[in-house]
């Protein structure tokens, strides 16, 4: 296939190195001109992807219409804060019968859209037409996938004919793809699970045991389905790879930037200053604010995200956020159980 990849970060070259890998020819799209530069000349990433490098089947470009045109699929690569601005320049370009898969995750402020619900209100406001957006999520760092390390994900689309498609695209003998109907489960479970990661950060930051970042990673998977069954998500996947496997990865591994972020924070930084420190688009910071409103427009208790909100842009301690979570009013863990 002729593939373009839109964004070219980590994830973005990493979905690169995999597709060239897998025999595609692929056109790797970045609006940064110094990014376009180093992959150009270096054909690497080193300060993100070491020991990667890119195959000579990957076209490096910073001119859009060259990434969009003439394509028979297109993958959409870009941090959340930029997918809109992207899908709104690219949606001249992209021809509709051509399927789209966004790779990013995350919730948009203030509209409260996943990200394929972004691409396809960007194309639909272009010509109408709203295209075929699918996801494809699951535990899956950039930095391993660019080196062939054996990782699962899964793709979500409306129609099985367009998720085999991606399936066979993506699909290699370390990169094991499964389908499923549930877009807007695989997306709430991948955006979601960053803002608990953040608070697995800090609980690691903190100094707190495993048992602790057990009981968060337990209890955050219980608010995300929660949020998810209620926004016409369902419970198989939240128990599936974008949901509890994507929240194992993104919560214990230092690759994670959520991780990362929030380590810095129980340590004593502020998000900004976590965020500067990192040095690349923290996810979950984005999300928290989107979660929050999503959980108030659907009347879901979510204790963990509200904390999580109360310590990024309230200024609370987090040692406070964490006793106050441990002194809430008692409760069966399983409300639908009888006795």
């Amino acid at each position: 296939m002729n593939i373009g990849i839109l964004g070219a970060g980590s994830w973005g070259t990493a979905i690169a190195i995999l597709l060239a890998n897998n025999g595609h020819e692929i056109t790797l799209w970045s609006a940064l001109e110094a990014e376009v530069k180093e992959l150009t000349e270096k054909r690497a990433l080193p300060s993100r992807l070491p020991g990667a490098h890119l195959q000579d089947n990957i076209t490096v470009t910073g001119d859009l219409k060259t990434a969009c045109e003439n394509k028979d699929l297109i993958v959409f690569a870009v941090a959340s804060p930029f997918v809109r601005k992207t899908a709104n320049t690219a949606a001249p370009l992209i021809d509709r019968k051509i399927p789209v898969v966004n790779v990013a995750k995350g919730i948009e402020e203030g509209s409260l859209m996943t990200l394929t619900e972004i691409i396809e209100d960007e194309f639909k406001k272009d010509n109408g037409n709203p295209g075929n957006v699918s996801v494809l999520s699951g535990p899956s760092h950039a930095e391993e996938v660019s080196l062939g390390v054996p990782t699962t994900c899964v793709v979500g689309s409306k129609d099985r004919e367009t998720a085999c498609l991606i399936q066979d695209a993506f699909m290699t003998e370390v990169f094991r793809v499964y389908t499923s109907p549930d877009i807007t489960g695989i997306e709430i479970g991948g955006s979601l699970k960053n803002v608990i990661a953040l608070a697995a950060g800090i609980c690691d930051g903190l100094g707190y045991g495993d048992n602790t970042k057990a009981a968060l990673m337990t209890r955050g998977i219980n608010e995300i389905s929660r949020l998810g069954i209620a926004m016409g998500g369902k419970i198989e996947t939240f128990a599936g790879l974008s949901g509890i496997g994507d929240l194992i990865v993104t919560c214990t591994s230092h690759h994670s930037r959520n991780w990362n972020a929030g380590n810095l924070i129980g340590k004593g930084y502020t998000a900004n200053q976590a965020m500067r420190e990192v040095g690349q688009v923290v996810e979950g910071v984005f999300c928290a604010k989107a979660a929050l409103e999503l959980a108030k427009k659907y009347e879901v208790d979510m204790p963990i995200v509200e904390q999580m909100n109360d310590i990024l842009f309230n200024n609370k301690m987090a040692k406070t956020a964490v006793s106050e979570l441990f002194c809430r009013d008692k409760r069966v863990e399983n409300s639908h159980l009888k006795w």
